[in-house]
């Protein structure tokens, strides 16, 4: 665990033993108030030094409500299995995505494409919750990257559906050929 010697400014990151990671989001005189994903906000004691410090902003860094609110964000999209809304490229939209068996004796299936592409973005939110749980768990290094060498694959399976995907950013990335 990292000693904190210096007082920490707001938006600064931590994490504590017993209610888990948080950001400081207001300064009081012996207080930090640091808002905490499973206990809400509470009161931390200046001189505490039983939690890691994850990211130490200086106090006086200037420190606007947008670079805490995005901190905050990242906590809450880490951990708290939160998602972010993903948009279909707008060539889709409205269209629908049909399953035609080769035998014409069976009926085809028509599905919208925006409820396949909701159905492909669950799975991917929840391949990510599976990343920071074996990141976060007490395995082993070696059993970890071997998982996190599986979750990779199976990105590289799912870039098929990058077409749907509206911006770039919000595509699958598998592992990159040699």
């Amino acid at each position: 665990m990292e000693v904190q010697t210096a007082t920490l400014g707001i938006g600064s990151r931590v994490k504590h033993p017993a209610h888990g990671e948080g950001v400081i989001i207001k300064l009081n005189k012996v207080a930090y108030d640091v808002c905490f994903m499973a206990y809400g906000i509470k009161q931390v004691g200046k001189h505490y030094q039983q939690w890691e410090v994850i990211e130490a902003i200086p106090v006086n860094e200037e420190v606007n409500f947008s670079a805490a609110e995005k901190s905050l964000m990242k906590i809450l999209r880490t951990w708290g299995g939160m998602t972010e809304v993903i948009e279909l490229g707008d060539k889709w939209k409205n269209g629908m995505l049909v399953l035609k068996p080769d035998d014409d004796s069976l009926k085809s299936k028509e599905i919208p494409i925006d409820t396949f592409f909701h159905k492909i973005v669950m799975v991917r939110d929840r391949l990510r919750v599976m990343e920071q749980r074996i990141n976060a768990s007490k395995l082993i290094d070696e059993e970890k990257v071997n998982l996190q060498q599986y979750i990779t694959r199976i990105y590289g399976s799912l870039t098929t559906f990058n077409v749907l995907f509206k911006q770039k950013g919000d595509q699958f990335k598998g592992e990159k050929t040699k």
